[in-house]
């Protein structure tokens, strides 16, 4: 019996057509020379200078950057204590209560984050800005960086902290030589994911945000309401190449630090 019949090829290929197909059209007609993105009127780069030159766009993607920075950084950093405390920290009073809210926001609805977190920045008197939407990517995007690196922790080896503690190293000593080294590629992960979801949220960065701090997203949702334009098809297509080129570096260094890791474990093995 085959594993791979003409069914599964046909589906599989069905699968990639729905979800890559639209992505390919829309990078086919941002070189497209007329303005109405349906009609074909010939190769052109235009839209691509044009966005260069859109003030709107250009102040949007450098909030987006600004925002996406500092909440996936500060995100990083309190998810993995949150996470060193929930798996390190053994049975203490209230680690029920403080799991619960550190994974709210993995199930909470983005509206119901948005605006809890919109009454909250009103009621505290908050001028809303980009100081808000890093506050409130901050807080959903902590939950993701703990789970990544909770993952990490758990399958931690101790002994290498015990190790450490035993030839002198104090606690944060042995965390700061030992044990981030070692879990460095799930807080690097936690980071990229961070980075990737604030730049893709709307909806929380709609309640949260002020005039002065209009975010990428917004800005491209406020434009598709008007009318799809060939910049934006220009600066999706520019988004899809820095993904992709991302996500293909990403890999290559992924590959590489594994085939360094087994060449050491097989350098190792042949010495002993």
């Amino acid at each position: 019996m085959r594993r791979f019949s003409w069914f599964n090829a046909t589906s599989l290929t069905l699968g990639f057509a729905f979800l890559y197909l639209p992505m390919l059209i829309l990078i086919i007609y941002s070189f497209n020379e007329s303005r109405l993105v349906t009609v074909w009127a010939g190769f052109s780069t235009q839209w691509y200078g044009s966005l260069l030159q859109n003030e709107s766009f250009l102040d949007a993607a450098w909030v987006t950057i600004q925002v996406a920075v500092a909440s996936s950084t500060v995100a990083t950093i309190l998810g993995t204590m949150a996470a060193y405390v929930l798996v390190r920290g053994g049975r203490f009073m209230g680690r029920t209560m403080f799991s619960g809210m550190v994974y709210a926001p993995l199930v909470m609805p983005e509206v119901i984050t948005g605006l809890s977190l919109l009454l909250l920045f009103i009621g505290i008197g908050l001028e809303r800005g980009i100081f808000t939407v890093v506050l409130a990517h901050t807080t959903f995007s902590m939950c993701f960086v703990s789970v990544v690196v909770s993952s990490r922790l758990v399958s931690f080896d101790k002994s290498l902290e015990e190790a450490a503690l035993d030839l002198g190293c104090s606690p944060f000593d042995a965390f700061r030589l030992v044990t981030l080294p070692i879990i460095a590629p799930a807080v690097i992960s936690g980071w990229l994911l961070a980075f990737t979801l604030s730049l893709d949220d709307l909806v929380i960065a709609s309640f949260t945000t002020g005039p002065s701090a209009t975010t990428l997203p917004i800005r491209i949702f406020s434009a598709v309401r008007m009318g799809v334009s060939p910049e934006i098809n220009a600066l999706s297509t520019i988004m899809i190449a820095i993904v992709t080129v991302g996500v293909i570096t990403a890999s290559v260094i992924s590959k590489r630090s594994s085939v360094a890791q087994q060449r050491d474990e097989q350098a190792a093995a042949r010495a002993t």
